[in-house]
């Protein structure tokens, strides 16, 4: 097979379905047009939406024509029917662990006239996700598991995510895996999350974390670095597209979809991520997958928030 071709996804004849293990967060929008003053009032549209990485990758993959989508993810029992009634709303299978104890992950997402947002995180329930909430069954008719790499961060989620993996390698069922975080991925360490994500398939960066894990400075070198250790690399680049590499090379580079009028840059890098794994699923080769993620996250930039629209 050469670099950039389909694999055959699900080998074990698990199925076409797509499982996400990864978050269900709160976010609070807030659109600001011009920089913040600090210590007063600053004029914003403010919103509270339903998001999260890994829950944000299963509507957009839905949104991209996947028909089988299942979402694990731990939610506080607050708000637990509210998330779980938009993933459903969504077309998505909602696997909600419900905990007592912790809130629901909360991310105030602060938008500049740019588009460009910065989150203030609280991650809540999400690190909480214990190896008892994932079953086997839950890969039953599965084609490809993807993980957040928010549950990397924190031991507990971090042993139900390697299970995850674990469970879905011995039954033929690839893997990928989105570092999800440059801010935490710098806590952690680049070393660390290489070994936790170790076994994955696809490897799903954007360009800070692409640096940071590799400690190159353009984003096609560390495409290729990182195609090193992961089969199969796609780095995103925001307005610039995204770069493919296997085997140590780079192997295409895709050009991002035209957007007429920005509006929020939370989840584009979800919905690459959601389109491109829908492509896979239904047979494109990783260009193609890469061009339908790229249409994807044009369309959330012009959205806001980090699910699609309804």
């Amino acid at each position: 097979m050469s670099p950039g071709e389909a694999r055959t996804v699900g080998s074990a004849g698990a199925g076409r379905g797509l499982l996400v293990v990864g978050d269900v967060v709160t976010d609070v929008v807030a659109l600001h047009g011009s920089g913040l003053v600090h210590g007063t009032d600053n004029a914003a549209r403010i919103r509270s939406l339903p998001g999260g990485a890994g829950a944000n990758v299963a509507c957009w993959a839905v949104r991209s024509g996947c028909r089988d989508v299942a979402l694990l993810a731990r939610a506080g029992a607050e708000s637990a029917d509210w998330h779980r009634e938009a993933l459903e709303r969504a077309g998505v299978r909602a696997l909600l662990a419900v905990d007592a104890e912790v809130a629901t992950a909360t991310v105030i997402a602060l938008v500049d006239a740019a588009a460009e947002r910065t989150f203030l995180t609280d991650s809540g329930a999400v690190l909480r996700l214990a190896t008892e909430d994932f079953a086997p069954s839950m890969l039953d008719g599965t084609g490809w598991l993807h993980l957040s790499g928010y549950l990397l961060f924190a031991a507990t989620s971090r042993a139900a995510a390697r299970l995850a993996l674990r469970t879905a390698l011995e039954r033929g069922i690839p893997v990928s895996v989105d570092p999800a975080s440059a801010g935490f991925l710098a806590e952690l360490g680049p070393k660390r999350f290489l070994e936790y994500a170790e076994g994955a398939e696809l490897l799903l960066p954007n360009a800070d974390e692409a640096r940071l894990l590799t400690g190159l400075p353009e984003p096609a070198d560390a495409a290729a670095e990182l195609s090193r250790t992961f089969p199969r690399v796609a780095v995103t680049l925001g307005a610039g597209g995204a770069v493919l590499a296997a085997g140590g090379a780079v192997t295409g580079r895709v050009r991002a979809g035209p957007v007429r009028e920005p509006v929020d840059s939370t989840g584009a890098g979800d919905a690459f991520t959601g389109g491109f794994l829908a492509a896979l699923l239904a047979g494109a080769d990783d260009r193609a997958a890469a061009e339908a993620g790229c249409r994807a996250g044009a369309e959330a930039v012009a959205t806001v928030g980090g699910r699609p629209s309804t």
